[in-house]
């Protein structure tokens, strides 16, 4: 590939990340930064990437990697995609159409936010890759309804629903700056609820059950992927009701503070669903080596959140597209370092044993 610095020493997303911290906001800073209570599920989720020792190889031919994957019968350059985010205006004033420009560079599918403040179309007609939509179900079933033909319409490939967010749970730090996080435009949200982005859920569905899924089904052709699964029997239970997909979540440590780090839920997941469908895994992405970790854990993908968003904000589309080639880059590297020329022969022996 073609070398990764986009701008003067910037050549990792820890750099990104300091940079754009001086560029954001504190409001924008603390909504995005914060996971919720006391933070502790945003850093095991790093912490639980950065205890798994990896095994290196030797004398393997490695003059070809091949990053590629299929995902729901798609040929996928990689296996990184961007994770859905709301409000991409905080940082940027061409918001979720600048990341859009940046996934498509960058050769990365993009999950745009129900509470994105570009619209479905808007994004759309910027995207040069697959795009996919995140869902947050309205307790109005026809507000919902009517999104779903939005954005199979505009052409998007896969309806991501988000399962496990139907409250918010102590968003301290964000709290504090409310009345500074007055709502932008949300044209994908009708009647959004009055106030700043933590109060966005007041509509949100409480009554989600597996039944729905199949209601999903019913309203569109587009796969249904549920976001948002950290146990093993909703996993077995997604699978059994239709869902097309899984990600392996716990919503970047935003949902219920405490739970399991997503790469230690991980294993027991993808054992379970047996490679019935594609399980994917956010949460705590950094380097190309948890992109290895994860897959040897048994996802087929990952998705990042806050990295691109250090992108955007740094230096806009472009600093999203060096964002994924930065992953993208350390990807091949570790593959080439542990003797694996494709995403394919990523297994758990890439991993050093365990014994305890």
């Amino acid at each position: 590939m073609a070398a990764t610095s986009a701008l003067p020493g910037l050549f990792s997303i820890p750099q990104y990340e300091e940079r754009s911290r001086g560029l954001i906001t504190i409001p924008a800073w603390e909504y995005y930064d914060q996971g919720c209570a006391d933070d502790l599920t945003v850093r095991w989720n790093r912490e639980a990437l950065a205890r798994i020792r990896i095994e290196s190889r030797v004398m393997v031919d490695v003059e070809k990697i091949d990053t590629s994957i299929t995902l729901l019968g798609r040929t996928l350059p990689h296996p990184i995609l961007l994770a859905p985010a709301a409000a991409h205006m905080l940082i940027h004033p061409e918001g979720e159409v600048a990341t859009a420009r940046g996934a498509g560079a960058a050769g990365a599918t993009m999950v745009l936010s129900t509470n994105s403040n570009c619209s479905v179309e808007s994004v759309a007609a910027a995207a040069t890759q697959p795009l996919w939509f995140q869902l947050y179900v309205s307790r109005d079933r026809a507000m919902a309804q009517d999104l779903i033909a939005r954005v199979e319409s505009a052409g998007y490939k896969a309806l991501c629903v988000t399962v496990d967010q139907p409250v918010i749970y102590a968003r301290d730090r964000s709290s504090r700056h409310a009345d500074q996080l007055r709502l932008l435009p949300l044209p994908n949200v009708k009647n959004p609820a009055p106030g700043g982005l933590t109060q966005t859920s007041a509509g949100r569905s409480r009554s989600l059950t597996w039944k729905d899924i199949e209601w999903f089904r019913s309203l569109t052709k587009l796969p249904v992927i549920l976001k948002g699964i950290l146990h093993p029997d909703d996993a077995d239970q997604a699978v059994k009701s239709g869902a097309a997909g899984i990600i392996v979540s716990n919503h970047g440590g935003r949902a219920l503070d405490g739970v399991a780090a997503t790469i230690d839920a991980l294993p027991r997941v993808a054992e379970r669903v047996g490679g019935r469908v594609p399980v994917l895994m956010d949460g705590g992405i950094r380097r190309g080596t948890d992109v290895v970790r994860a897959i040897a854990r048994g996802a087929n993908a990952v998705l990042i959140g806050r990295p691109y968003l250090y992108g955007l904000a740094v230096n806009g589309s472009d600093g999203v597209r060096h964002i994924v080639q930065i992953l993208r880059t350390e990807l091949e590297a570790a593959m080439a370092l542990t003797g694996r020329t494709s995403i394919a022969q990523i297994d758990r022996t890439v991993l050093w044993p365990d014994k305890s």
